[in-house]
């Protein structure tokens, strides 16, 4: 079963910009892993130039989004990384976007 982890908006683009910055990642391929590994994982995607970081992203796309960001999570399908915005709009509706990780293309965008 999927994972969801929200985190708040101010805490990740805090946190994202660090060394250390910590992420949800999820690898649809080969199921559950521990948390510290995915997070190094994601890590080392950002240092190889496989994604780009939260923050560039962020710049990228805030003003094409159909709402306020609430939570972030990092996912590969099938050695694809996505980034999954839980997005609320100004009449509380929740919506997942998903981003390319490498090249900040919006990819699909849905209400929950």
């Amino acid at each position: 079963m999927r994972r969801l982890f929200i985190l708040t908006l101010a805490a990740l683009i805090a946190a994202a910009s660090l060394p250390s910055a910590r992420l949800l990642a999820h690898d649809h391929i080969h199921g559950a892993h521990d948390r510290r590994h995915d997070h190094d994982e994601a890590r080392r995607a950002v240092e190889r130039g496989e994604i780009r970081p939260l923050t560039e992203l962020l710049a990228m796309v805030r003003d094409k989004l159909p709402g306020e960001i609430t939570g972030v999570e990092i996912e590969r399908h099938h050695d694809r990384w996505l980034y999954e915005f839980i997005v609320v709009d100004k009449a509380g509706r929740l919506y997942e976007v998903y981003l390319d990780a490498l090249s900040g293309e919006i990819r699909r965008t849905r209400e929950k």
